[in-house]
């Protein structure tokens, strides 16, 4: 067989070594306040798949492909009602297992409900997340992995979509040293109060690198000489099979995790969850500038009901994303961009729907994502030539080994040695709200 390579990671459409590979991980398909019991039906694409989501009477939800498998109609158009989903085309309707338990359209007696199935994937809720899982057992999907961020009761998870592939998305959250730059190339360490955890990052903009494979992908530590002598550490994490976590929160007392599901080649959603001692105050969003906030918030378009409409900021390619030459110019941003997510979202949108890799020159900076990259594809290559199982698919704990953060730690100490002292300092989280499964 050939060998698998980079290119192989992009395409996740049905029936692609990628969109097989991520089947057999549960998916975050979108917040539970999303779909209301009763309520209108929500578009979904995942993994290139067109899927409505929708919760019935009794609070299930339901994840469906569109199209009614009697003429093909789009069951968006449908009626949620009396616990089920009713295809306005012939009034056929479906419960949340996809069962057909009304054929209204055809005379009692030539009736063949109980043989009609529409497609429908296995689906679950946990703290304010709903999840799918889309494998080929729908009968007995894995248990879901122990992503801490989403085990603590009220973290806070919010959505953007970027128009772009999935994997040039991600590997924007695992490259620190851009940090330096296109977030606070502006500032000064003046700008930043004592004991900021930004101050080892203002101070030396060119981090070195510890990287290395763990049982839940892969994890860095870029460490630097704080003005005390010890050591900064930026810890982070790949999780297969595209779990992110960033090291701009406090390693001790919060948790982060970030989903970037593909939509499909060219659209991403990330599914931002943090949880934790002071959640909700992230360093970005505290750094001044002369005594005023550097940081704005995202600024969001209304979702709408088409298959890409939701969770779209309002500045995007076709404004520069809402560049301000003028900020960049007397560096109030470096970029010129108010937002952190969307400097992010800037870089990697415009870098094309689909980046040529080939155009790279990686640098000794770069380790993470180059061992990311080789870390999917040598697990695409076995899932394929030796059937094995993906990574971690269905040992939900393996997760739970995995933190972010920055930590100061004594000079000389190791990364494994330091970010193990740091786990067992931490606060750490086990419990989380009731799944319910449908």
């Amino acid at each position: 067989m050939t060998k698998m390579t980079v290119s192989d990671l992009i395409r996740v459409g049905p029936g692609t070594p990628m969109g097989t590979f991520m089947r057999q991980y549960w998916l975050p398909a979108a917040l539970s306040s999303e779909v209301v019991a009763d309520g209108d039906p929500v578009r979904l694409m995942i993994l290139g798949e067109k899927l409505i989501a929708f919760r019935d009477s009794s609070g299930r939800v339901g994840i469906l492909d569109h199209r009614c498998p009697h003429r093909c109609a789009s069951l968006f158009m449908g009626r949620n009602e009396d616990n089920g989903i009713r295809c306005v085309y012939h009034g056929w309707k479906f419960d949340v297992e996809g069962n057909c338990v009304d054929m209204p359209s055809v005379p009692a007696h030539l009736s063949y409900k109980h043989k009609v199935h529409a497609k429908a994937y296995t689906a679950t809720e946990r703290n304010g997340l709903i999840w799918v899982y889309m494998g080929e057992d729908q009968a007995d999907p894995p248990p879901l992995p122990h992503i801490e961020a989403n085990m603590i009761p009220g973290s806070k998870i919010w959505c953007l979509q970027r128009r772009c592939n999935w994997l040039q998305a991600l590997e924007g959250d695992i490259d620190t040293s851009h940090v330096g730059f296109l977030h606070v190339g502006a500032l000064e360490v003046d700008d930043l109060p004592e004991g900021s955890p930004l101050r080892p990052t203002v101070l030396n903009r060119a981090p070195e690198y510890r990287v290395q494979p763990s049982d839940w992908g892969v994890s860095y530590g870029a460490y630097r000489t704080a003005e005390d002598g010890r050591t900064s550490w930026r810890a982070a994490q790949f999780l297969f099979p595209f779990w992110t976590m960033t090291p701009n929160i406090l390693f001790s007392s919060r948790a982060i995790a970030r989903a970037w599901v593909p939509m499909d080649d060219t659209h991403v959603m990330l599914f931002d969850i943090t949880g934790g001692i002071d959640a909700g105050n992230p360093f970005f969003t505290t750094t001044l500038k002369n005594g005023k906030p550097i940081y704005e918030k995202i600024r969001r378009k209304p979702n709408g009901t088409g298959w890409f409409d939701r969770w779209l900021p309002i500045d995007g390619e076709h404004n520069d994303w809402g560049i301000d030459r003028e900020a960049q110019r007397n560096m109030i941003h470096y970029t010129g961009i108010d937002n952190p997510s969307m400097q992010d979202q800037s870089i990697t949108e415009s870098m094309g729907p689909i980046t040529d890799h080939s155009f790279e020159h990686l640098a000794p900076t770069d380790q993470m994502i180059a061992m990311v990259r080789r870390r999917l594809v040598q697990a695409l290559q076995n899932c394929r030539d030796e059937q094995s199982p993906a990574p971690a698919a269905t040992s939900p704990e393996v997760y739970f080994g995995a933190r972010s953060g920055n930590f100061i730690a004594d000079p000389g100490i190791s990364f494994s040695d330091a970010y193990e002292a740091e786990i067992q300092k931490a606060t750490r989280w086990h419990s989380c709200e009731p799944e319910t499964t449908a």
